[in-house]
């Protein structure tokens, strides 16, 4: 009994090493941006200020709340600054247990989920908060002046970029069925008409505008994901072949 407890000791053991070392990375992270929070805040909100109206500015409508939404800024910029270390220590503490052919192809959608996230986030800030922001100016008149709460905003922006850097995920999602053999290259072929309804159904709902043209920002880059994950499952098909005869 003491030799099978032993094992899960030792796991919970490793466990706990690599959770402390991620707290600690993070909050060594948390500290350095906070200094900076300031800064941050106006980098994430510059596609809003430039779209804003003379006269407009933010806000905040509680004693507290510049406090603690520079402090949420900080924490969350503080788990990215933090992710590499974050992920290598899941990685490792996973590792382990893996056989080496699972290691070689695990990793690569470690790295390419990074990425895809990352251009996900990035197109959404670049591309689709200035063409947002356009539509919800138009609002503005001579009596109705924006003042955005920075509160209110800081929530709005971060689940808007990690809704967008989950969206592009959808080919490492697909690419990892299809090399567990759940889907094949034919389904995704065969079901494509019902994916394209689908892609801009979801379009219209995770828009925070009703125009086509958001709406549209957002269901392409979702369309050309989906045709590239076609193309990518149909290649690690063909690369199987050789193996399977």
């Amino acid at each position: 009994m003491e030799e099978e407890k032993l094992p899960l000791t030792s796991h919970l053991e490793e466990l706990r090493r690599r959770l402390v070392i991620s707290l600690i990375a993070t909050g060594i992270g948390f500290i350095a941006c906070y200094g900076l929070s300031e800064r941050l805040f106006l980098l994430l909100s510059e596609p809003l200020i430039k779209a804003m109206p003379e006269g407009s500015s933010f806000i905040f409508t509680g004693v507290t709340e510049a406090f603690f939404t520079y402090l949420k800024l900080a924490f969350f910029a503080g788990i990215f600054v933090a992710s590499p270390v974050i992920i290598y220590q899941i990685w490792a503490f996973v590792a382990p247990g893996l056989y080496d052919t699972e290691r070689k192809s695990i990793m690569p959608f470690v790295l390419l989920g990074v990425l895809f996230f990352i251009g996900g986030t990035a197109f959404a800030y670049f591309a689709v908060f200035p063409q947002a922001f356009k539509f919800f100016m138009g609002y503005n008149t001579q009596y109705v002046k924006i003042m955005p709460s920075i509160g209110e905003y800081l929530s709005f922006s971060c689940i808007f970029l990690l809704g967008f850097g989950i969206v592009f995920e959808l080919p490492v999602f697909i690419i990892c069925l299809a090399r567990l053999g759940i889907i094949k290259h034919s389904h995704l072929k065969k079901y494509r008409k019902m994916v394209i309804i689908g892609i801009f159904i979801a379009a219209a709902i995770l828009t925070p505008t009703p125009d086509a043209v958001n709406q549209l920002l957002m269901a392409v880059p979702m369309l050309i994901l989906y045709e590239l994950s076609i193309v990518a499952v149909r290649f690690f098909e063909k690369k199987k072949e050789p193996e399977i005869d």
